[in-house]
């Protein structure tokens, strides 16, 4: 996967708590097993009118014009704020899918659901827990400042506002290295792979008769 990037990025403030799993990318997108192409089916049911299905031409697709990504302002959005239970619901690796491919790096909430929360980190997509007071605070600023900004430093875990407050926040080590390092689950598999081979060397020459 790709490292994550500290950068500065626009902020789209999603003012809802319990955001389940099928409202971020319904079941019916499931079939897809690559992790692209799911971003504009993102939020399906809150994004347009109609009832989506797989293989709809978007583009042509009636959009609801109260629904905040529909809002020009939050085009080129990188930073999602929600409210707390971020990701709730079934499990289903395509969330995390949909919101990277959408153009999200960073996901912002006061909790997130433990297998959604896990999934991100699996996928380079870093999930922050904040204050819920500081969430608030956030996602009013957010709304009514257009081009609200947060620069997010994940090297020093920092998160700092066009106000130039600091706020810090707190992530495993781990998942921070993997994160700063583009390491998935296959990524670090491969940091030993020099072991792995001189193992399977090994096993081979003591061992023949297995790989007759």
């Amino acid at each position: 996967m790709d490292k994550y990037q500290s950068r500065e990025g626009l902020v789209v403030p999603l003012d809802r708590a319990n955001v389940d799993t099928d409202a971020i990318i319904p079941k019916q997108f499931l079939k897809a097993i690559g992790r692209s192409g799911f971003g504009p089916n993102l939020f399906d049911e809150w994004r347009y009118l109609d009832h989506g299905e797989p293989g709809m031409d978007n583009a042509k697709r009636p959009l609801n014009p109260d629904f905040v990504l529909n809002q020009p302002r939050y085009r080129g959005a990188q930073v999602l704020i929600a409210r707390a239970n971020f990701g709730c619901g079934s499990s289903r690796e395509h969330a995390p899918w949909a919101l990277q491919d959408y153009g999200f790096t960073t996901i912002i909430a006061p909790s997130f659901a433990d297998i959604f929360f896990n999934n991100c980190f699996k996928n380079g997509l870093l999930a922050i827990t904040l204050d819920a007071s500081l969430v608030d605070q956030i996602i009013k600023d957010a709304q009514a400042t257009p081009n609200y900004r947060l620069a997010v430093d994940l090297e020093n875990q920092t998160i700092t506002t066009p106000g130039r407050q600091e706020l810090r926040f707190e992530i495993d080590p781990f998942r921070k290295h993997c994160l700063l390092n583009g390491l998935d689950e296959i990524g670090l598999t491969l940091e030993h792979a020099g072991e792995i081979r001189a193992f399977e060397a090994k096993h081979k020459a003591t061992q023949p008769w297995l790989f007759a």
